[in-house]
């Protein structure tokens, strides 16, 4: 079968395609370790709980739709990252992924490093405890306000991501009386296996000065003349959602490339290596994440090879998981709305969220898993799409699934593996709220980001 044609796009055809989905699961209330946080439960009723708080106390606490977070598995894998890499190796949460002052607390707690890319995420960091030198500023369009205020702060390092900010920073702290520590982020031409939106060290994208052309060689020579610049490596960072390390063996061989060219050329070997994040997570049964110290033994031996081969000694490596360490610890909590059965198609689930709080669905066709939390059910499986409550055909929360064929409105279910990037990314559209973020632990919950009410709307709209 194949979709006939339509303007909007082959998600509007009115054909299903075959294969479109897989096989339902044999037990729909059984719960994949994989793609649930750690203390993630279902009591002998079907009811789910976490950290020891049951979904419908949460509901009726907090209200729905709620990020749920679970604040022990967030804290153990910040510390199975801490400690994978060890005391020669820097790990820099990605603040973009999801970013609090409570999260700031946590992550200064367990040895982490933070890594920004906005005025208002290193506004966030700062305001939530992290010591400044442990900061790392991103971000390929830095004003000259947001690289005062960090190099005023005394970042550790800004990771220059072209020629106009290798002269801005230097102005900028050779104004302020100061040197700044800096990474210049090169692109090195590897298609990471991932979405073309989040795939990003091929040459044909905003991010990173290319090493190809001579291009990158040219930055480090700019920067290592500039008395308002100390460089103290090079950043590389090939993706998102990446599960085959190969990618990052071709980029760790062409950065070491580049290492050994500044040594030859300029007489200094840079004492650090930034390989970026990207490490994928599970989101559904089929996905296969590596554990933290895998990926720790495979990003070293990688570097250390190629060093050897150069004949360089090996930098400090540095590794920016953000999504792997905050993604899979939360779900997003929802109320069913309504049904309507499509004979012949599915069933459409509507949600009292949906893309507002969850764009990633429609932006990168992204897949989740979703599952009926608030009681048991015996009932056969029914092929269902998850969407939202907005004015948007895209508005699609989980596009292909199978939920029990009793569920009713007033049901609660939830998709685990929400905890990056879906509050990041969150919006106003049609003017819904935006929903709160509630951390869990030991029995207890509390909100750690508030849920928007109609007069935070009203506050920004001057009349």
């Amino acid at each position: 079968m194949s979709r006939s044609a339509h303007p909007a796009g082959p998600r509007h055809a009115d054909v299903l395609p075959e294969g479109h989905y897989s096989a339902p699961p044999t037990d729909l209330n059984a719960l994949d370790r994989k793609v649930w946080a750690q203390t993630v439960t279902r009591d002998d009723d079907g009811v789910v709980s976490v950290g020891g708080v049951g979904v419908g106390r949460i509901a009726e606490e907090f209200g729905t739709p709620a990020y749920v977070l679970d604040e022990a598995d967030f804290r153990a894998r910040a510390r199975a990252w801490r400690t994978a890499f060890g005391e020669d190796a820097d790990v820099f949460y990605a603040g973009k992924a999801f970013l609090s002052r409570a999260v700031v607390r946590w992550l200064a707690e367990e040895g982490l490093n933070l890594d920004v890319c906005s005025g208002g995420e290193l506004a966030t960091a700062l305001s939530g405890g992290m010591p400044a030198e442990r900061i790392a500023f991103h971000g390929n369009n830095k004003s000259v306000a947001e690289i005062t205020r960090a190099v005023e702060a005394g970042v550790g390092r800004i990771v220059l991501d072209s020629f106009q900010e290798i002269a801005r920073v230097a102005h900028v702290a050779q104004s302020l009386g100061t040197r700044q520590k800096v990474q210049i982020r090169i692109t090195v031409g590897v298609e990471a296996h991932t979405h073309e939106f989040i795939a990003t060290a091929h040459e044909d994208q905003k991010f990173g000065i290319p090493l190809a052309g001579g291009q990158a060689a040219e930055a480090v020579r700019r920067a290592l003349q500039l008395d308002g610049l100390e460089l103290i490596g090079i950043h590389s960072h090939i993706g998102s959602q990446i599960f085959d390390m190969s990618g990052f063996e071709v980029a760790a061989h062409r950065v070491v490339g580049l290492l050994k060219d500044i040594r030859d050329e300029h007489g200094v070997e840079l004492p650090e290596i930034d390989l970026g994040g990207g490490l994928g997570i599970a989101y559904t049964s089929d996905d296969d994440p590596r554990e933290p110290h895998e990926i720790a033994k495979a990003l070293t031996e990688i570097v250390g090879r190629e060093c050897e081969a150069a004949r360089l000694r090996t930098p400090r490596i540095s590794v920016e998981p953000g999504r792997a360490i905050v993604g899979p610890t939360a779900f997003t909590l929802y109320e069913v709305g309504t049904i309507k059965p499509l004979e012949g198609l599915r069933t459409y689930v509507s949600v009292d969220g949906g893309m507002s709080d969850n764009i990633r669905t429609a932006l990168y066709d992204a897949e989740y898993s979703v599952a009926l939390v608030s009681r048991v059910s015996d009932a056969e499986p029914m092929l269902a799409r998850v969407v939202g409550k907005h004015c948007e055909s895209g508005d699609i929360v989980v596009r292909d699934t199978f939920l029990p064929a009793d569920l009713a409105p007033g049901d609660l279910i939830a998709v685990p593996a929400t905890g990056a990037y879906c509050r990041s990314m969150a919006s106003n559209y049609n003017h819904v709220l935006r929903p709160p973020v509630v951390a869990v632990q030991d029995g207890e919950a509390r909100v750690i980001v508030r849920r928007e009410t109609e007069e935070d709307l009203l506050r920004l709209d001057v009349g």
